[in-house]
């Protein structure tokens, strides 16, 4: 079967969708109206559906007509706190929420690999299960937990899991892959800097957290730099300062906010002692006291199985025209890295970047667009890996 050709017969029909899911946005765990859309979707294909899995999450589930492997295949569901400005028609309806990171084009796409397979659905081998996650953007316990939690991975037991990113960075219509760490493990922190305030014309009657924090905020920077191995990966950032009411008035509490990127669970636990040894550190240097806390349940670095993702790469290789491209791993966090600690698997990307187009804005920005011509290859995409990893050796 020719699954590029009939995803551009139905691309008409994905495209409408992503729209459909574009207008109408939706925060994490609120994805009340977006949980319907896709529930309706898979119905409407005569594919079994499984809703409030995780809270919002939907299950489809397509069972074949021959006997094979269990295949789930997943999309994430919400969208950011973003104002939209991009120049598109179809631009977001709610006020301060847009699918800047395109999560609609994943539900979309992953639509369309449910139409492609449904129409198959008698020559398909084994089970095939749409997973429609919520809260992927909350970074903390996140949305992939709770549909574990809640049986998605089992009855029936997934043998191989799969999810399609779409990417900023790369040419539109180009898919990217990587075996190993592909993405990092996003750990966020606070710290709190408890001071001494007074009268900013008498510091030396007062313990500073505004200046104790800058002095955090430079030494953090040597965690990476001087402490950690350089060959190791390793991101922090200082992204939130909050202290003070008035420019004449010391404060007694400031707050840092960051983010730790890394690409090994080693370096993960060592940075973390790190960036709190140090922020105490240099707070008690000062006569401060510090408190840090690391959010719990942060997601783990996304892991690819290198076997699976040779196979892979050698299924897309076999989309006519499709590039194939070896990829860095970026420390971007993503929690479909649960799901791959359930099953093998493989998180790859397809490239959306079109300068003619004016699609050269990146993911989250509030300009972000998608060159919506490749939609019909990440349908065909899925839609074949849940065919080739379905389809047992002697059927082959």
């Amino acid at each position: 079967m020719d699954l590029l050709a009939e995803a551009k017969r139905i691309e008409p029909d994905i495209v409408k969708t992503r729209r459909a899911l574009h207008r109408h946005p939706e925060l994490s765990y609120g994805e009340e109206w977006t949980s319907d859309f896709v529930a309706g979707e898979l119905k409407r294909l005569g594919i079994e559906v499984k809703r409030g899995v995780g809270g919002t999450g939907v299950v489809g589930i397509l069972k074949g007509g021959k006997g094979g492997k269990v295949i789930a295949l997943r999309a994430d569901m919400d969208a950011l706190p973003v104002q939209e400005l991009s120049d598109v028609e179809f631009r977001s309806e709610v006020d301060g929420v847009m699918h800047a990171c395109g999560h609609d084009t994943h539900m979309a796409m992953l639509l369309g690999a449910a139409r492609l397979l449904s129409d198959h659905k008698s020559e398909l081998c084994g089970t095939v299960k749409f997973l429609f996650q919520p809260a992927e953007e909350h970074g903390g316990r996140g949305g992939a937990l709770p549909m574990i939690e809640a049986g998605a991975m089992e009855g029936p037991k997934v043998d191989y899991v799969f999810g399609l990113h779409i990417s900023s960075t790369q040419k539109a219509g180009e898919f990217g892959i990587k075996g190993g760490a592909v993405m990092a493990a996003p750990d966020t922190f606070k710290v709190t800097i408890f001071g001494k305030g007074g009268h900013g014309s008498a510091p030396h009657e007062t313990v500073d957290p505004v200046y104790i924090a800058a002095h955090v905020i430079l030494a953090l920077q040597g965690v990476s730099s001087r402490m950690i191995d350089p060959v190791r990966p390793f991101v922090i950032t200082v992204g939130s300062v909050h202290s003070g009411t008035k420019e004449n008035i010391i404060p007694d509490i400031a707050l840092l906010q960051g983010t730790v990127r890394t690409l090994d669970e080693a370096t993960r636990k060592l940075a973390k002692r790190k960036v709190r040894e140090v922020a105490i550190g240099v707070c008690r240097s000062f006569n401060a006291d510090a408190k840090v806390e690391f959010e719990e349940d942060a997601y783990p670095v996304t892991v690819n199985d290198p076997k699976v993702t040779g196979r892979v790469a050698r299924v897309l290789r076999t989309i006519p025209g499709a590039k194939v491209k070896e990829m860095d791993a970026i420390l971007g966090g993503e929690d479909f890295s649960r799901f791959l600690r359930k099953a093998p698997g493989t998180f790859y990307f397809l490239g959306t970047m079109n300068r003619v187009k004016g699609c050269v804005h990146p993911n989250h920005s509030a300009k972000f667009k998608v060159d919506e011509d490749v939609l019909k290859l990440g349908s065909a995409s899925l839609a074949m890996l849940a065919i080739d990893f379905g389809t047992p050796r002697e059927a082959r």
